[in-house]
């Protein structure tokens, strides 16, 4: 073998494992498998990137790591945000992290059936801003074009859920998510379902809403939603506690007639105002919403709670009043 091609073979054995060292896992005191939380700041170089991941003991060589993403020409790919990384992994897979952006997420979960003033001191605890300032926000009526939902507000269009979002998600990006997810219920079906009740979107939220509120057992949802289209077939009040309480402002654990008298000119109250209140009273889960577009076909008009949470549903005022007195009855004996 001549000289020149001794020289051209070493030469390419040498290269080849320079980057077997460039690739294979870093020099790491960490046992192999370790979760490692890392926080890679926004506007990070690559150089600070290398950095940071040598502090973590990730790598063994910042500078063969740096030399690594411009071989694969991904110096501007990098993300910012909170990672776990794993110990022991390659230079290739803790690359294919930080190019895709697999950052750690946390949940947030909005119960059914909350209302924005409700929903307010939750989000403002996960972005880390005043309360005050958020539930402004979400009750700025400038947010119903914004995200183009039936308004008069965005109560009752966020939908309840888990949902995960990376550190430092903005609140207009949060909210956008949630109203993308009530949408996603809306399809032609859903339409022609609210057509064929003789409702609009935003009619049937507020029912559903309603709905929700006064439903302890997810059976009888479609039972109550056929209730209060009974009344509004025949233009019967709803009589709905859970619209009085929205009216008043505050959850009250018993309503008196005195407080449904302290909000008688309140849109909100059906007790002394016909129809549907202007908008929801609260974010309707999936369930409820779909209660309400299929709602059960029966002739009852009026419902009591039950000691255990259900209702017994009647069909005259006498039967109702017969109802509620037993019931009482049976609370008294109770205590």
């Amino acid at each position: 073998m001549s000289r020149r091609r001794v020289g051209v073979l070493l030469g390419a054995v040498a290269a080849i494992g320079a980057l077997v060292v460039i690739v294979g896992p870093g020099r790491s005191e960490l046992v192999d498998g370790t979760i490692v939380d890392l926080r890679i700041p926004a506007g990070s170089s690559v150089r600070a990137i290398a950095g940071t991941l040598d502090s973590a003991d990730l790598i063994g060589s910042p500078r063969m790591f740096s030399a690594f993403v411009r071989w694969k020409k991904a110096d501007g790919d990098l993300k910012a945000g909170q990672y776990q990384l794993v110990a022991g992994s390659s230079y290739g897979e803790l690359l294919r992290v930080l190019q895709t952006g697999a950052v750690v997420t946390t949940p947030l979960t909005i119960p059914e059936g909350w209302t924005l003033r409700e929903v307010a001191p939750r989000l403002a605890e996960y972005i880390v801003q005043p309360a005050d300032s958020v539930r402004a926000w979400l009750e700025d009526p400038a947010r119903v074009a914004e995200f183009d939902v039936p308004g008069p507000t965005l109560e009752g269009y966020l939908l309840p859920e888990t949902y995960r979002f990376a550190e430092g998600v903005g609140l207009a990006a949060i909210v956008s998510e949630m109203v993308a997810r009530y949408k996603d219920i809306w399809g032609d079906a859903e339409r022609a379902k609210a057509e064929a009740l003789g409702l609009t979107e935003r009619e049937v939220v507020t029912l559903a809403s309603i709905v929700e509120e006064e439903a302890r057992v997810a059976d009888e949802r479609p039972t109550i939603a056929g209730v209060y289209l009974n009344r509004l077939e025949i233009g019967m009040l709803l009589q709905a506690d859970p619209t009085v309480q929205y009216a008043l402002g505050e959850p009250k654990a018993r309503l008196l007639y005195r407080d449904i008298d302290a909000v008688a000119d309140n849109p909100y109250n059906t007790y002394t105002q016909p129809g549907l209140p202007p908008g929801p009273i609260a974010s309707p889960g999936a369930a409820a919403l779909r209660a309400t577009l299929q709602p059960a076909e029966h002739d009852f008009l009026f419902f009591v709670a039950r000691i255990d949470g259900t209702h017994e549903f009647t069909r005259t005022v006498r039967e109702h009043n017969r109802a509620k007195n037993r019931i009482r009855r049976e609370r008294d004996a109770l205590r």
